[in-house]
């Protein structure tokens, strides 16, 4: 078993007024070739966006765009056709593929929108694009990981172009758990967004990255009340 840490405090900042943005691997001005990426998981922002404010129309291509927002409402709008809002309790998908321009802007003026912004490398070059976005609210049972992005557009969550499977969980103090891992030769990519756990012995707090691969399953536990997303990814590309 392999593993990498990476601290939240350790994470690329950048405040630009506007926007408030971690980056746990390298993005616009923040370089770090030791965090170029984790497997096929190419960028992981845990951004907050001012009242208002947003991103303008940019473009993508080749890569699987998945955005969750943690608290607000985020305004999306594509050149595919789609303008809708993505709320807590959702996730949303583009698969950029041969090309999409889209922007995001917070919709309230009186409060932050706070959100994740995930890239995933794609196993398919040049796809038709596309968007989808759920509600992820009524799948959610407590102290379960609980599936939210799957290969395969059957089965619960979303789906993207890679064997990748994220799950997200909410855990009381005390839980524990074992995750075993879909395929072999996968890594998988633990996010903690609040609270303390450990994962496979090793203590982890708020904002923490932790990476494992070589594995064919991690034990977890909940030290407080904690909330979680696990990316399963392939870790060649």
């Amino acid at each position: 078993m392999k593993t990498v840490l990476h601290e939240a405090n350790t994470r690329g900042h950048a405040n630009h007024g506007w926007l408030d943005s971690h980056h746990s691997f390298s993005f616009a001005n923040y370089y770090n070739p030791e965090r170029m990426n984790f497997g096929v998981l190419r960028v992981l922002n845990d951004d907050v966006v001012s009242g208002g404010r947003g991103f303008g129309t940019h473009p993508h291509n080749n890569m699987e765009i998945i955005s969750i927002p943690l608290e607000g409402d985020l305004q999306h709008m594509d050149d595919m056709g789609n303008s809708t809002i993505i709320r807590e309790g959702d996730i949303q998908v583009m698969s950029a593929g041969t090309g999409v321009s889209h922007s995001e802007y917070n919709k309230n003026k009186d409060e932050a929108v706070k959100f994740l912004q995930i890239w995933i490398i794609p196993k398919k070059q040049n796809v038709s694009p596309r968007y989808d976005q759920i509600s992820i609210a009524d799948v959610k049972t407590p102290n379960e990981f609980n599936q939210i992005l799957s290969p395969n557009a059957d089965d619960q969550g979303v789906w993207i172009h890679q064997d990748a499977w994220f799950h997200l969980g909410d855990f009381d103090a005390g839980i524990t758990k074992v995750y075993n891992l879909k395929k072999a030769k996968n890594g998988v990519y633990i996010f903690v967004l609040e609270g303390t756990v450990e994962v496979n012995g090793q203590r982890l707090e708020s904002r923490d990255g932790y990476g494992i691969w070589d594995s064919e399953s991690f034990d977890f536990i909940s030290i407080s009340n904690s909330e979680v997303l696990v990316m399963e990814i392939p870790m060649e590309m």
